[in-house]
């Protein structure tokens, strides 16, 4: 008979994010899309938010995950969402947006309440839902997808880096409220992401959009953003990145940007 193998199958090696629900955020494209599918990758139990459920749907039958319909700017909406959860361990605060590029002399002040509403309040919105199911999990995170633009002003950038600003201010002061909790507050901040969506929305016009990243090499992509989310999120619970920058290599601060 056969004696044993001198090199035995050790056991699979267990998904770090096994047994774990993450809720996702801003979820049917860019960084929350990509997010979704890396956090999918490492074994999360995955549940996607977003109001588009066209989009959304689709993603989630591409990569097992479920979809819910979510308007942070409802607050019925954002009830039902949470309503619907039987436990969250992770939440990735994404959604978000910049919505002009004006100087503060000539304020769209419509589109200042758009940018505050999504970026800002509606962040506030489901954390606060969700934060007595992530206290419950005893081992929660409470993940915040800020932007440099939350840590430095620039010319024309107001209505969204005074959002930002306050997201950063919202993830510092809930560090604080959450250390007696079983709670990681953690923020990733960043820099020039090239995504299919953001400069778009903020400039209205494909060309101007294109501009944005025009003679860069190799602007950050969401699936590297979603990578640092997952890096932290995956850190032993004891670990709590409080605030992570990621810039390209070409970008050494907000305003100086390497073009060729």
């Amino acid at each position: 008979m056969p004696g044993p193998s001198p090199h035995p199958a050790s056991a699979p090696r267990e998904l770090p994010g096994a047994g774990r629900t993450a809720v996702v955020t801003g979820a049917s494209s860019g960084i929350g899309a990509a997010t979704a599918r890396r956090l999918m990758a490492e074994g999360f139990d995955v549940v996607l938010g977003a109001r588009r459920m066209d989009r959304l749907t689709e993603l989630a039958a591409a990569i097992g995950a479920r979809a819910l319909p979510l308007d942070l700017t409802d607050p019925d909406s954002v009830a039902g969402f949470a309503g619907a959860l039987d436990r969250v361990d992770v939440l990735v605060n994404n959604a978000g947006g910049a919505f002009d590029a004006l100087p503060v002399a000539e304020a769209d002040l419509d589109s200042w309440a758009r940018t505050w509403e999504v970026n800002v309040l509606g962040t506030v919105r489901l954390t606060r839902a969700l934060l007595p199911a992530l206290i419950a999990s005893g081992a929660g995170d409470l993940l915040f997808v800020g932007s440099t633009a939350g840590l430095v002003s620039y010319e024309g950038g107001a209505s969204y880096t005074a959002a930002k600003h306050a997201v950063h201010t919202l993830a510092e002061t809930l560090r604080l409220e959450l250390v007696y909790d079983p709670v990681r507050v953690i923020e990733i901040a960043p820099g020039m992401v090239r995504t299919e969506e953001f400069a778009l929305n903020r400039v209205g016009d494909p060309a101007k959009a294109d501009a944005v990243y025009r003679g860069v090499r190799e602007p950050l992509l969401a699936e590297d953003v979603a990578d640092c989310i997952a890096w932290t999120l995956t850190r032993p619970h004891h670990v709590n990145v409080d605030l992570l920058v990621v810039r390209p290599r070409a970008q050494a601060a907000q305003h100086k940007v390497a073009r060729e």
